[in-house]
């Protein structure tokens, strides 16, 4: 929940406690890991944990994918310990240049950022990019003991908690072994005694991997007692099909639009990477889509996701314009895709992802590539069966009528909504264009040459703007005939249209989202405290809905030669010029308010949706919480001061004094 009171020091450091040299900490090795393993894998929870897992697994991939191993194996043992291995050419155990009393094994798994893959040299494509992933899970590992069988010798190193218990051991000769195996036990100190890895996802982990490279051969091995009915005790995996396969079993069995499937695989050239693609459309409304990158899954897609969607809709236009259909030219991909199975793997050099935890893809050639590729292979397949196209075609036409007419019955009623309350809508409203609610935004500014510039900066299509005169007034503390007297509460009431307290109605709301926009000083957050405590207390099903914003405008402006950004307060003012501005003489300048801002700054750092940040205002889910607000709400704005005062008195120690400009 948005602290709504919060003071405009919030967050200050006790001016008692002792800051100079001494206290600066320098993290050295892997301690970082330990200290803050949510930045590394997201947390510390069981997705955490079987992150690890993978990114072993994707190691031994990245082996077979560049063709140097053939075989995967996958096992758990009963007190927990995985076990991952493979075929390959074995992590080097030889002395590293730059650090010659360390193999460079040992560097691989102390060392962040150490490994082979930020160059193509030894991985043309690989899922382990950044040196991070085998090194995290030694440093989260209670255990860890890695073996490399290479050039027919066989070496071993053992870890605890990152740190190695010994020099790499010559374990003597192997002529039949070759490839890297790792054993680990996560730490206990990290992810609590009672979180264990699950048989169930590391079994469908395995047999994923499979699928998403044809012909490797993954082997699944689990402890007896970890054995179940859905997780046998030993399996192998292989599939020569790769995605086609796993679509062909996940179909199985269920009504389809059309009688064959959309597969396909394509090289991009030589070291350049590849795509492969499986495709079905379903007749039931529910769809299942997976994305993945160099094996890596992504589930928020990406740009690889971005090009396929793309694909798919621009080669059924293109289809429908072939065939002399002119119904099409609506169509979304949320039409063409509706009901669908996909599996898109794609393997490219170098792929950027959003974070350590590679949930979504960024690298801008994905989608470029993608979409040229499928779309080219998707216009060879509808027009080779062009009954089957003609039925696709039709499918995704009558999921596009659904859609408009759903639209158009919102829009009229919005439309009849609208038109019911024009003649008594606030007379310094400026409203949208739009006749759907769906996109739109009120922005509620603090006086008219604020107003002024909103309107100017503002999209007419969907964003409304009301100013208000000054501080509004305190609802908490006033009565109801004063509440219903005035007239800055009367006007908002009716912009937003859907009635207050018991009277409130959700579908009745104007806009889709509220976002109160005051200036970033004092003045502007006690107005925003006071636009806050009125919906509050008047629609609170506005704010539980998650409907209410506060904008983010900024307070200063900072230039250096031609180069400007902005900063929302001091500490962000400060940060950039001891670093982006760095040594340069920096001119800055401070906003006294929004008037004061140009159109196209204010659309530029605080309206355009693509640019800006907003903080949404919600209520806590629970009963005791919701009533635990009501009472701070009742304590900071009602109507009894001694309450207010003994707030101050309270905390006034953790808040640190500032100046403020005249």
């Amino acid at each position: 929940m948005t602290d709504l009171f919060a003071g405009s020091a919030s967050g200050a450091a006790n001016a008692a406690g002792g800051y100079d040299a001494s206290a600066i900490e320098v993290l050295e090795g892997l301690e970082p890991v330990r200290r803050r393993p949510g930045m590394y894998i997201g947390g510390t929870d069981i997705n955490a944990l079987h992150h690890l897992a993978a990114e072993i697994i994707d190691n031994a991939m990245d082996e077979a994918v560049a063709g140097h191993a053939s075989r995967i194996e996958v096992e758990l043992a009963a007190d927990g310990t995985l076990i991952i291995g493979d075929n390959g050419r074995g992590i080097p155990i030889d002395p590293h240049p730059r650090f010659p009393d360390k193999s460079a094994l040992e560097v691989i798994l102390t060392m962040l950022h150490s490994g082979g893959k930020f160059t193509a040299g030894a991985y043309s494509t690989s899922g382990g990019l950044h040196g991070v992933g085998i090194s995290v899970v030694n440093a989260l590992a209670e255990e860890l003991t890695v073996e490399v069988a290479r050039n027919r010798t066989l070496w071993r190193q053992r870890y605890s908690r990152g740190v190695a218990l010994g020099p790499v051991e010559n374990m003597g000769p192997t002529p039949n072994r070759r490839g890297t195996t790792v054993a680990f036990r996560p730490d206990p100190e990290i992810f609590g005694a009672g979180v264990r890895f699950s048989p169930d996802r590391l079994y469908r982990l395995a047999r994923s991997k499979a699928y998403l490279f044809g012909g490797v051969e993954i082997r699944w091995r689990c402890a007896p007692e970890l054995a179940t009915e859905k997780v046998p005790e030993a399996q192998t995996f292989i599939f020569p099909g790769g995605l086609a396969d796993h679509l062909a079993e996940d179909v199985a069995g269920e009504a389809t639009v059309t009688n064959q499937p959309f597969t396909g695989t394509h090289e991009f050239g030589q070291n350049q990477g590849r795509v492969e693609w499986a495709m079905h459309w379903t007749v039931a409304a529910d769809g299942a889509h997976s994305w993945y990158c160099n094996t890596i899954p992504t589930p928020q897609g990406g740009t690889h996701e971005a090009g396929f969607r793309t694909a798919i809709v621009k080669g059924l236009k293109g289809f429908a314009a072939l065939i002399n259909n002119r119904k099409a030219g609506e169509l979304t991909a949320d039409d063409a895709l509706v009901g669908t199975r996909i599996m898109l793997s794609l393997f490219i050099p170098q792929p950027q992802f959003q974070s350590q935890t590679k949930d979504r893809l960024s690298s801008p050639e994905a989608q470029r590539l993608v979409e040229a590729v499928v779309k080219d292979h998707f216009d060879h397949w509808l027009a080779e069966d062009q009954e089957r196209g003609r039925a696709l075609l039709q499918f995704a036409i009558d999921r596009m009528d659904e859609r408009l007419a759903r639209r158009a019955e919102r829009e009229e009623k919005r439309k009849t909504a609208t038109n019911a309350r024009k003649l008594r809508l606030p007379g310094k409203l400026t409203d949208c264009s739009s006749n759907s609610r769906e996109g739109t935004e009120l922005f509620i500014v603090e006086g008219d040459s604020a107003g002024g510039s909103a309107k100017q900066a503002r999209d007419r299509s969907t964003q409304a703007i009301l100013p208000i005169r000054g501080k509004i007034l305190n609802v908490a503390s006033a009565a109801a005939a004063k509440i219903g007297a005035n007239q800055e509460v009367a006007d908002l009431a009716l912009a937003m249209g859907c009635g207050t307290r018991d009277r409130y109605r959700d579908e009745q709301l104007r806009y889709d989202r509220i976002i109160i926009m005051t200036d970033a000083d004092v003045d502007g957050a006690h107005i925003a405290t006071l636009l806050m405590t009125f919906f509050f207390q008047e629609m609170p099903g506005l704010v539980a809905a998650g409907r209410l914003y506060l904008a983010q405008p900024p307070l200063y402006r900072l230039s250096a030669g031609a180069e400007s950004v902005y900063a929302r307060d001091d500490a962000e003012r400060e940060y950039l010029i001891s670093t982006k501005f760095k040594g340069r003489k920096v001119e800055v300048g401070r906003f006294k308010g929004l008037g004061e801002m140009a159109p196209g700054q204010l659309r530029e750092t605080t309206m355009d949706p693509a640019r800006r940040t907003l903080i949404r205002v919600t209520l806590p889910e629970s009963h005791q919480d919701r009533h635990q607000v009501r009472d701070l709400v009742d304590r900071l704005m009602g109507r009894v001061p001694e309450h207010r005062f003994n707030f101050i008195q309270a905390h006034a120690a953790t808040v640190e004094a500032e100046d403020i400009d005249a």
